[in-house]
């Protein structure tokens, strides 16, 4: 059983490494007994996503079975049964660790289900209700592992992070998600700059945006923003051992937007990444800086 559950943190920490690069070399500046924890709960949001995005060829109903078939064997994991999966057991393994909250999971699948039928969303407040399980509920799971002198004052700035930084996939993914036949921007911002689905789908395949696209993309900007800022206070309010993890993937994170404007609000143009030489700094910096430092404030060129 002990050689099951360290396969199964390896495997997580392997999604995790292949697949979250920023938020991976965040968390090796973590104290080594809570990495695996966090690896673990990435793994989950991880393959959860890659059954709804990775398996585009199945119908729709294969892969709503195969969300719900790996959601039941979870399900039956928290109730004490043995579970036949190969990350499973070290994602129950931190939930019993930190007695994390189970609906917070179960909000968690029910948005990666949305995924399977909901291709866009007419206003904020309905992307607010899938990144609520998709990204705000990441923030609440976290939170225990990170440990903070003050739980309830940071659990809304956890939310916030997540929000945060789904949101900057959102952006910086525009073209990806259209592939998929999915747009996270929402239709009424959409239309506030008189911009359509087909306009978004042109400008992917001719590779760069109109000036309409880009002056919503920098309004999307100024809206992951506002949740950075709301963030920003829960940072200090972590367990010192905690806070230099969370600065670095919080300043990377807001450090791809840096490079979203940097492009001219042009996502189509190229995919926004943080050079490594930026990681780097950011990464020592945070390590350098005195525990409870209060975030600095966010300046876009």
């Amino acid at each position: 059983m002990e050689t099951d559950l360290a396969a199964a943190y390896e495997r997580c920490r392997e999604l995790h490494r292949s697949h979250g690069r920023t938020y991976y070399l965040a968390t090796r500046l973590l104290p080594l007994w809570k990495r695996r924890h966090v690896h673990a709960l990435y793994g989950f949001t991880r393959y959860a996503d890659e059954i709804v995005d990775r398996t585009e060829d199945l119908p729709p109903a294969e892969r709503a079975a195969r969300l719900t078939e790996w959601s039941d064997s979870f399900v039956a994991g928290l109730r004490g049964e043995r579970v036949d999966d190969p990350l499973l057991p070290a994602v129950l393994h931190t939930i019993a660790v930190f007695d994390l909250s189970v609906d917070d999971f179960d909000s968690f699948l029910r948005s990666m289900a949305m995924d399977l039928t909901v291709t866009s969303y007419a206003t904020y407040d309905d992307l607010l209700e899938y990144m609520e399980g998709s990204a705000a509920v990441i923030g609440t799971m976290m939170l225990p592992i990170l440990g903070s002198s003050d739980p309830v004052a940071a659990r809304e700035p956890a939310r916030q992070l997540g929000l945060a930084f789904q949101l900057t996939n959102f952006i910086r993914d525009v073209g990806e998600d259209l592939d998929r036949g999915r747009t996270y921007l929402p239709d009424a911002h959409l239309a506030e700059h008189g911009v359509t689905r087909d306009d978004l789908l042109e400008a992917r395949a001719a590779g760069r945006s109109t000036p309409s696209i880009k002056a919503l993309i920098r309004a999307e900007v100024a809206r992951a923003d506002e949740h950075y800022a709301a963030a920003a206070p829960g940072i200090p309010l972590l367990l010192p051992g905690s806070q230099a993890c969370m600065r670095t993937a919080y300043q990377l994170y807001a450090g791809i937007l840096d490079e979203v404007a940097a492009a001219d609000y042009d996502v189509f143009v190229r995919r926004a990444t943080v050079p490594n030489p930026r990681r780097a700094r950011v990464a020592v910096r945070s390590v350098l800086t005195r525990p409870g430092t209060p975030i600095p404030a966010l300046a876009r060129g």
